[in-house]
């Protein structure tokens, strides 16, 4: 029995989400939560510009509160995911009812900060997403300065248990708290063009399965040659109305987001793998290595051959502070 048209764009639409998967898996994301904040009344909590490899996020439960940063303002409310993807300075604060004293207190996965002498009126959670990883920088590149999403019903499951989780505070929470933000991350993605209430990205482009088809295609074909009239003819569009829709569904060109897609595959193949340069440039679309040399270091300010030697040296750092630590914890143990 044939499908219906539904579960078509079904279909399409998971098989778009599996491609993003794919990018977020590449970008090898961490979180954690920084602090908990059960307020009430007016406050303001000022958050500096997030240092390289850095996204903040801030999800409330319940309760409302006001973040701003530069000339953009959102109001988040109960079930409201909200993530900078280019680290901005910001302000989260609420201007009504009176001003109580803050404090703070130590918790076992993170602090918590509360309103003295007041029933808390907001639940909010604050965190960050971390990435080392150029395919992570270029992930949040692709998107808006602030994205601003309503959960969908599983994402509010999995909220509600990353509030008892808090709450509970026992051995492990630091480590389910932080895949608990993982998968919210996601949701927050896929969530569906009326949950979505910020600017237009890559991840709106799963309400136009024309266009998220063809984004599936490129993203599981990076090295065959997508020219702009080869995805228009791939959507059945002429190229000038594909190039209109492209950018209005996602908010980017359809060049740079293939020369994106095509440097986080890059990215992550000369830091993963052994492949030469040359195999790597065919792997994501490039017949020429020094045309994709030159459009690396467009992207990424560097070359492929010193990124690697980068990234190596960086993996290199990594293990030995990981054996010193080792060490360290052997010569502390009772003997």
């Amino acid at each position: 029995m044939g499908r219906t048209t539904g579960d078509r764009i079904i279909f399409r639409r998971d098989r778009f989400m599996d491609g993003v998967s794919r990018l977020v898996r590449m970008a090898r994301l961490g979180s954690d939560v920084d602090v908990r904040c059960l307020l009430a009344g007016q406050f303001t909590l000022d958050n500096p510009r997030a240092g390289p490899g850095v996204v903040p996020f801030h999800l409330v439960l319940d309760g409302w509160c006001t973040v701003a940063s530069g000339a953009s303002t959102v109001a988040l409310g109960p079930g409201q995911l909200l993530l900078l993807p280019q680290g901005a300075a910001h302000r989260v604060m609420a201007s009504s009812g009176p001003r109580h004293r803050i404090i703070e207190e130590a918790g076992g996965s993170f602090p918590i900060r509360r309103s003295a002498d007041a029933k808390p009126e907001l639940d909010l959670f604050c965190g960050h997403y971390h990435f080392d990883s150029a395919a992570g920088e270029l992930l949040f590149r692709l998107l808006p300065p602030m994205v601003h999403a309503t959960l969908d019903t599983p994402a509010l499951t999995l909220a509600d248990v990353l509030r008892g989780e808090a709450c509970m505070d026992g051995p492990g929470t630091g480590a389910i708290v932080a895949a608990l933000c993982d998968a919210l991350l996601v949701m927050a993605l896929r969530s569906r063009p009326d949950q979505r209430l910020g600017a237009t990205a890559l991840w709106t482009a799963m309400a136009d399965e024309v266009i998220g088809r063809v984004i599936a295609d490129v993203i599981d074909r990076p090295d065959e040659q997508w020219t702009l009239d080869r995805m228009a003819a791939t959507a059945a569009m002429s190229r000038a109305t594909f190039i209109r829709r492209f950018t209005a569904s996602t908010g980017t060109t359809a060049a740079r987001l293939l020369t994106s897609i095509r440097m986080m595959r890059a990215a992550d193949l000369l830091t993963h793998s052994d492949h030469s340069i040359a195999r790597v440039a065919d792997e994501v679309g490039y017949r020429s290595e020094s045309a994709f040399a030159q459009a690396f270091r467009a992207t990424l300010g560097t070359s492929p051959a010193r990124f690697r030697r980068d990234a190596a040296a960086g993996r290199r750092e990594d293990a030995a502070g990981e054996h010193r630590w080792s060490s360290a914890d052997e010569h502390a143990a009772p003997r």
